[in-house]
């Protein structure tokens, strides 16, 4: 099985109540995220590194030597100035860790400008492609979603992602980063 995984950054400083993903939540979605893994074994997990539920799910692989693939939408400093390092906690540092582990060739940058506003939805398709790719005939892939089950509207990077694994037909799996 190889698991395509997104979802909810950690909430902005001072994100109204109740949040998407509070700091504080981080510690229980790693225990949910590590649950899913353990029981699931997948052979990869792909997705990208943001600050969140991205990094928390790269994190638990590596604890459990699941192979990790990770796309990002534009070069790692830029990403990691714009999607890693501007929200609470201490996100940078683990970063540079999780992409320092990665095998040679599990490390893609695309090349959108940071401006793109299409460049999350095309790395969200990026993906799934990346997902196929490493998949062999005999495995499935499964669409592991870490949000709060609500969407932000238009433009909203997890919603569309959920709605990608959907239109190819794949599997879910939802954790909650809300709540307790």
């Amino acid at each position: 099985m190889i698991v395509a995984f997104a979802g909810r950054r950690i909430d902005a400083e001072g994100a109204g109540e109740p949040g998407k993903f509070p700091l504080a939540n981080v510690d229980r979605v790693d225990r949910d995220v590590d649950q899913f893994l353990r029981e699931r074994q997948p052979a990869v997990v792909v997705g990208s590194a943001a600050c969140g539920a991205d990094l928390v799910v790269l994190e638990a692989a590596a604890r459990l030597g699941i192979r990790r693939r990770v796309v990002l939408p534009f070069d790692r400093a830029t990403f990691r100035t714009a999607s890693v390092t501007d929200r609470p906690g201490n996100w940078g540092p683990r970063f540079d860790a999780a992409v320092a582990a990665l095998a040679p060739g599990d490390l893609i940058e695309l090349q959108f400008d940071s401006d793109d506003e299409t460049a999350y939805e095309q790395t969200n398709v990026e993906i799934f492609r990346q997902c196929e790719i490493v998949a062999s005939l005999d495995e499935s892939c499964v669409a592991l979603i870490l949000w709060n089950g609500e969407t932000r509207g238009k433009g909203d990077v997890t919603e569309a992602f959920l709605d990608e694994a959907d239109r190819r037909g794949w599997p879910t799996v939802q954790i909650q980063t809300n709540g307790s």
